[in-house]
């Protein structure tokens, strides 16, 4: 049985409906300065993900520059290697310096080799991979014969991901959660990252699942879950997501929270998945003393001088104001 600790879950639900009105209200006034925003002073300082996934900026560049941007130049195998290549790194100016330096990324032209070399250049100078996600570079199939774990990742991805037979069953999954065991197969990707590549190759039109239809908690996630719950039984932890969803707007009724959508697309169980983890880092410093790992948020709000104009992916079909 799922027993809620109502003092947290209850933060759960006001942050989602909190961050989401920040979402409207920057979209509407264009305005980058988060303390105008929101009276919420730990919203105003620290940085939080947007409800929905794929509203935040590193989403909104992979849906509009690597996926739409002259989407009809590409052929499947093309967009497959673009997501991934774009997701390792998961950085936009990693990303713009090697279309810089290569031309449009395609299959054809992706030499791992020298990409190798021109990020040995380039990591001389600033960091290639975000910090968003924590990506190994250890494993026993790259002991020998590499030196930096780009060339670690690049191989990988050239040759367990890039060969004819992994590409036609990514294109031939028959749901997300096969899509998912795919990806897990490849050496140093582990269940969180199977989890959001798959989410992030269902952007395409190559592939095109329910997003309700299969979830993986991340560890960020489990720590909120595990502030927000007494004890969850004998579910696991993606059955609470779903428990979430199923019962949304019965506690949004239950604590007094609203909430407008994206343009009538309710949040997803990736969306949820991410407000659990976005909930752990808010409880910290609003529940201090409700210890589950980390004890302090460690990014600070920092204002972006461009705005994002917002592209989903049109099989969505939502209508933008």
């Amino acid at each position: 049985m799922l027993r809620i600790r109502e003092e947290a879950f209850k933060w759960y639900l006001y942050f989602m409906q909190e961050r989401m009105n920040i979402f409207w209200e920057r979209n509407n006034k264009k305005n980058h300065f988060m303390s105008s925003l929101t009276n919420d002073s730990i919203l105003s300082e620290y940085k939080f993900t947007n409800v929905y996934r794929v509203c935040d900026r590193v989403s909104q560049y992979l849906v509009k520059n690597v996926i739409y941007s002259d989407k009809d130049k590409f052929i499947p195998k093309d967009q497959i290697l673009r997501v991934l290549l774009f997701k390792i790194f998961n950085r936009i100016d990693t990303w713009q310096y090697l279309e810089n330096r290569l031309g449009t990324i395609k299959f054809d032209n992706f030499d791992e080799k020298y990409i190798s070399l021109l990020l040995e250049e380039r990591i001389k100078k600033q960091p290639i991979f975000s910090a968003a996600y924590l990506m190994t570079g250890t494993h026993s199939t790259y002991s020998s014969g590499f030196i930096y774990k780009h060339e670690k990742w690049l191989h990988m991805l050239k040759t367990e991901i890039m060969n004819d037979e992994i590409v036609d069953r990514i294109l031939n999954s028959r749901s997300l959660s096969e899509l998912y065991e795919i990806l897990i197969n490849c050496t140093f990707i582990g269940p969180f990252l199977a989890y959001q590549y798959a989410i992030d190759l269902n952007y395409t039109e190559i592939i095109n699942f329910d997003e309700n239809s299969f979830v993986m908690a991340g560890i960020g996630a489990i720590r909120g879950i595990k502030k927000c719950f007494i004890d969850i039984g004998k579910y696991s932890y993606e059955d609470v997501i779903k428990y979430t969803a199923d019962n949304m707007e019965f506690f949004r009724e239950k604590y007094g929270y609203s909430f407008k959508n994206l343009y009538g697309r309710a949040p997803t169980l990736i969306d949820l998945q991410n407000c659990y983890c976005e909930t752990d880092k808010y409880l910290r410093v609003k529940m201090p003393d409700l210890i589950v790992g980390n004890k302090r948020i460690k990014q600070k709000f920092k204002r972006k001088s461009d705005e994002i104009d917002f592209l989903f992916p049109p099989k969505w079909n939502l209508t933008l104001d």
